[in-house]
Parts: C-alpha cells; sequence; structure tokens
C-alpha cells in the first residue's frame, strides 16, 4: 500500500500548471458554474409551483439532504474505481439535472428534481476532491485552494450570467444554454482528469465508514470552518442592516467583501501552503479569522463589521482546501472514504448552522453570534497539526 506522498522543498516537482490540473480544475469549474445557475432559477421555481416561503425551505432542504446521502456513496465508489471514473460520471449525470429542475410542473417533480441535483453535485464534490488530491500527489504540490477558487469563480459566473439569460431568453433558454456551457467544460477537462488508481480492499474499513478517530477529527475541523462562512453568507447582510442601520447597498457589501477576499486569497493559497507548509498556513488563517470576526462582534460600525468580514475571508479562505487535503491524505484510508466523511461534516455545518443561529440571534442579537463564531476557530487552531496530512507529513 502505498503512503502519501510528501511535499517537500527538495522533492522534485512539475510544472505549474499540468493537463491534469487544469482538467480537474475545469470540473470545480463546471460544479461551481452549475451550483451558481441554480441560484437565479430559485424564484421562478417557487412561483411556477405555488410553494410557500416554507415549502420552498423544505424543498431546499431536500437539496442539502440529497448531498448527505449521495458523498458517501461517492466515497465508496471512488475507493473501487477511482476518482477519475466517478468524477466524469457523477459530471455526465449531473449535467441535465437543471433541466429537470426548469421541467418540473408538479411539486414531487420538483422534489425529486432537486434531490438529484443536490446528490450528485455532492456527490461530485467528494469525486473531483480526491482528484485534487491525487494531483498534488501528483505534482507534489498544492493545488487545493486553487481549485476552490474554481469553484467561487464558477458560482460568480453561474448567478451573474443567470439572471441576465433568464431576463433575455427565459426559463428553458437559461436551462438549455447554461447545460450547454457546462458541457462544453466537461468535454475539455474529460481527456484532462488524471486516471489515478482504485485502492486496494484492505484500504476500504468494513460497512464504508471509517472506525479510526482521524477522519471525524479532521471533519470537524471542516465543519467548524464552514460554520462561520455560512453565518457570515446569510446573516451578514441583515446584521448590518438591522443591527446597524446600514443601507441596503452598504449591507450588499458584507459578504462582497468577503468573497472577494476569500476568492483572491485562496488563488494564492497554493503558493503559500507551498512555501510554508499546511500546519503554518492553517494556524496563520485561524489567527486571521478568529480576529476578523472579533472585528465584526465588536465594531459599532458597518465599515468596521465590512473590514472585519474581509480580514475573516482572508483567514477561512484556505482553512477548509486544507482540511480536504488531509483528509485525502491519511495513512491507511483510501482518499474517497477520507474525504466522504470530511465533507460530509462539513457541508452539514451550512445546512444546520443557518437556523441554528437564526434562533440564537433572536435571543441575542448577531452580534452576540459574531463573537461567539471565533470560538470554533480556535478549536481548529489547536487541532491545526493535524493539517500535516494535507502535506502527507503524517506517514505511518
Amino acid at each position: 500500500m502505498n503512503g502519501p506522498t510528501t511535499f517537500s522543498p527538495t522533492a522534485a516537482r512539475s510544472s505549474y500548471l499540468t493537463r491534469h490540473r487544469l482538467g480537474v480544475s475545469l470540473l470545480f469549474l463546471m460544479n461551481g458554474f452549475m451550483m451558481g445557475s441554480w441560484a437565479p432559477k430559485i424564484p421562478e421555481f417557487a412561483a411556477r409551483l405555488s410553494l410557500s416561503e416554507s415549502a420552498l425551505g423544505l424543498i431546499i432542504l431536500v437539496f442539502g439532504v440529497g448531498s448527505l446521502v449521495f458523498m458517501p456513496i461517492a466515497g465508496s465508489q471512488i475507493a473501487r474505481f477511482g476518482s477519475r471514473t466517478v468524477s466524469l460520471v457523477t459530471a455526465a449525470i449531473f449535467l441535465p439535472t437543471l433541466l429537470f429542475i426548469s421541467w418540473a410542473g408538479t411539486i414531487w417533480a420538483g422534489v425529486i428534481a432537486v434531490f438529484l441535483f443536490g446528490g450528485l453535485t455532492g456527490a461530485m464534490d467528494v469525486a473531483m476532491n480526491a482528484n485534487a488530491v491525487a494531483v498534488e500527489r501528483d505534482m507534489r504540490r498544492a493545488i487545493m485552494s486553487s481549485c476552490h477558487a474554481f469553484w467561487s469563480l464558477g458560482g460568480l459566473i453561474g448567478a451573474g450570467l443567470g439572471g441576465y439569460l433568464i431576463t433575455a431568453i427565459g426559463v428553458q433558454g437559461h436551462a438549455i444554454a447554461l447545460t450547454v456551457i457546462a458541457l462544453v467544460l466537461l468535454v475539455i477537462a474529460w481527456p484532462r482528469v488524471l486516471a489515478d488508481r482504485p485502492h486496494a480492499e484492505e484500504e476500504r474499513p468494513k460497512g464504508g465508514l471509517p472506525l479510526t478517530p482521524l477522519p471525524w477529527i479532521i471533519g470537524l475541523m471542516a465543519l467548524f470552518s464552514m460554520v462561520p462562512e455560512g453565518a457570515i453568507l446569510d446573516w451578514g447582510a441583515l446584521y448590518l442592516r438591522n443591527e446597524l442601520g446600514a443601507s441596503v447597498s452598504q449591507s450588499g457589501f458584507a459578504f462582497a467583501a468577503f468573497s472577494m477576499t476569500m476568492a483572491a486569497m485562496r488563488f494564492a493559497g497554493d503558493l503559500v501552503r507551498d512555501r510554508f507548509g499546511a500546519v503554518n498556513t492553517l494556524r496563520f488563517c485561524s489567527v486571521m479569522s478568529i480576529t476578523g470576526l472579533l472585528i465584526a462582534g465588536l465594531a459599532g460600525s458597518s465599515t468596521f463589521v465590512i473590514i472585519g468580514f474581509a480580514i475573516a475571508g482572508i483567514g477561512i479562505s484556505n482553512m477548509v482546501p486544507i482540511a480536504f487535503s488531509a483528509a485525502g491524505n491519511m495513512p491507511g484510508l483510501a482518499p474517497g472514504i477520507g474525504l466522504s466523511v470530511v465533507t460530509t461534516m462539513g457541508y452539514s455545518g451550512i445546512l444546520v448552522a443557518p437556523s441554528a443561529i437564526g434562533f440564537i440571534a433572536e435571543h441575542t442579537g448577531l452580534a452576540s453570534v459574531f463573537l461567539a463564531l471565533p470560538l470554533l476557530h480556535v478549536v481548529v487552531l489547536l487541532l491545526s497539526r493535524l493539517a500535516r496530512h494535507a502535506d502527507g507529513a503524517g506517514k505511518e
């Protein structure tokens, strides 16, 4: 059984851009583009099916349930067939799902379409992250942060283009156009995606779930890393608007400032990690996110809250990519299995956190919430030594 590959300054590395890196980056771009394209379809989807806000909320929850159901399945199939096969198969099946959502004429058809959309994006997420880990091993350099940056870029393009296309050519035209664009990305990526080997049977735990605590602890790190990200996304603008009296335009800068710094640092994150190592990078990111969230919680003006969110974006940017790299490099465990655990735990935070934060904020206010969130990243900081697995330093 091959142990994880160590990224060391003296090890021979391939060039910064290879065809395999391009292939997996295009998968992230495609997945993000599809996800971003879903957002502008939601109002029309709700109107077409005459959904109340509560009913729409339940259907959106079905999206999350689909992801949580399909992610572990993807992990077991990656161990059996390799990440290339699972990435490409799930991407191909994922392609028409937004068409299904656009064609759904009944609530049950909509539920099934959204369940498939959520499930397949989750399965593809696990598989393409596993392939990114394989490319990191092949190149002997970090690429995970930039892959996630391409996902964010795809989401921005999908969301921005979606609103224009729906207005210009209608809902059905938009669905067809975005599917064609995603297909082109997949066709370009297909021959370039790295073919990694399936993992031996002994690397797959009985029953499909690992019994060792390490993947679950790293999953906890991913969960704690993602909850503040979800909080800023869902509650940042409301915090500025309702508690600090900011204008609508100012409130929009809450997530915009966070997103801009996060995307910029994700594109730079691989170079930083190659230079300083995953452990030091995670420690720096944790301190930055703690600082930014504290500024946002303590600030008495919207300007300083926006600055705090921007600093938090610098910190949060590379926390999840490092956790995912660590999950794919755990000794004695197939990358797909480790990633399925960590991604499932991490994304469950995005699902559960918004409602929990809303309940708490109703009683304490959002400032208290943003003051408490840094405690999660204190835990990540204390566990940062485990990030050594992202560099393959944890050979056992």
